[in-house]
């Protein structure tokens, strides 16, 4: 049953801020690093209110804070964290460790170039970067999409005993101001209950953590995770179905935005698909039988459903806003592996977008559509200019 949202003005960190308030985490590491520090400051208003119960920690540094966030993770705690770029990667040993000690962290970072040349634009290579590492990794496009994946993420989480990264576009979103409906506390508590694991650390069960062990034992782990990966795709549907179920909003791996009866899709993630849905209107008035496939699940990559999405599809437009060097765009690339040998492929053309925060405007997508609509796609992604 919905309930009554408290619509408020807010940008795309202060609702990660709600969101997570209203998650209601136990312990929360967090270090400051443009422009994620919002969630942090607004973190410790609701703190020092009594408006969250929870334990603030604030580190030394990110590598710290992630230590952190498995210890208290692992005790059975529900745990959530922030970051963005440089902290991201400052954080990579333990990402690994987080995994593989199957903590379900919950984690937003804040998509932003990493130096050098130092700067501080909305650039995906610092999240994308990170994704052979074990976790979830899911992208928003707006504060409402934020502050509600961060309610799902937990519930996600929790269920399959992996973490999960959330990302949004530095200042595109993290700093954009937009109308963001509250849902109300009791709606959350319905959705998410309290975490109580079975297996965590606790001297009453005499279980432990990270102990050596054998080659044929670390391999099973690795099983027992892609075990665990395959069941994302469904429990990110499930949960989104739920939360429309309250909030009227309902969420998926992928959304899809005009691709009926379309001859060319547009593929991209974050903060792009609105300027994406905007050129996808002004063509469709031309015409052009244009539409949107926006990935929201980039970990694991649903490959099967981005193979139906696509089936019979003539052409696919693929706008990475990151540049993997000596690659190319990864959405591209990964989009290119997923339709290996599918006999009613769409012909795959790679944009390098955006890169380093450039601005993409609606005339420009359009442009491209026009251009490479019929012509054959190179194996490379094309810088646009």
């Amino acid at each position: 049953m919905k309930g009554e949202n408290n619509i408020r003005l807010l940008s795309g960190n202060h609702a990660v801020s709600w969101g997570v308030k209203l998650a209601r985490p136990q312990v929360a590491p967090l270090y400051p690093i443009t422009p994620q520090t919002p969630i942090l400051e607004k973190l410790t208003e609701f703190h020092s209110r009594g408006e969250l119960d929870a334990e603030l920690l604030t580190p030394e540094s990110e590598h710290s804070a992630m230590s952190a966030c498995v210890a208290a993770s692992l005790t059975g705690a529900r745990v959530f964290t922030a970051t963005s770029s440089q902290g991201l990667l400052l954080m990579h040993e333990l990402l690994h460790y987080a995994s593989g000690a199957r903590a379900p962290i919950v984690m937003f970072n804040v998509n932003r170039t990493p130096g050098s040349p130092w700067a501080f634009w909305p650039d995906q290579i610092d999240s994308l970067s990170q994704r052979d590492t074990g976790w979830i990794k899911m992208y928003s496009e707006s504060p409402q999409e934020s502050l509600d994946t961060v309610i799902q993420a937990f519930r996600i989480s929790e269920k399959l005993s992996l973490p999960l990264m959330i990302s949004h576009d530095a200042f595109y979103v993290s700093h954009a101001v937009e109308p963001v409906a509250l849902p109300q506390q009791e709606q959350v508590d319905s959705f998410l209950p309290a975490y109580k694991p079975e297996l965590r650390l606790d001297t009453s069960l005499g279980q432990s953590f990270g102990a050596p062990i054998d080659q044929a034992t670390w391999n099973r782990s690795r099983r027992e995770t892609a075990a665990a990966m395959a069941r994302v795709e469904n429990e990110v549907l499930e949960t989104g179905k739920a939360w429309g179920e309250l909030t009227g909003r309902s969420y998926a791996a992928l959304e899809h935005y005009r691709t009926e009866g379309a001859g060319v899709v547009i593929v991209t993630m974050g903060s792009m698909c609105g300027t994406v849905r905007d050129a996808v209107d002004a063509l469709r008035e031309q015409g052009s039988a244009v539409g949107l496939l926006k990935v929201r699940q980039f970990r694991p990559l649903p490959v099967q459903t981005l193979r139906n999405s696509l089936a019979g599809i003539p052409c696919a437009l693929v706008l990475d806003r990151n540049y993997s060097p000596g690659m190319g765009g990864i959405l591209h690339q990964e989009l290119k592996s997923a339709l290996f040998a599918m006999d009613d492929a769409p012909r795959v053309h790679g944009f390098l977008t955006g890169v380093g925060g450039v601005n993409v405007a609606s005339m420009k997508i359009q442009q491209l559509v026009t251009e490479y609509a019929d012509a054959e796609p190179s194996v490379d992604s094309v810088w646009v200019e």
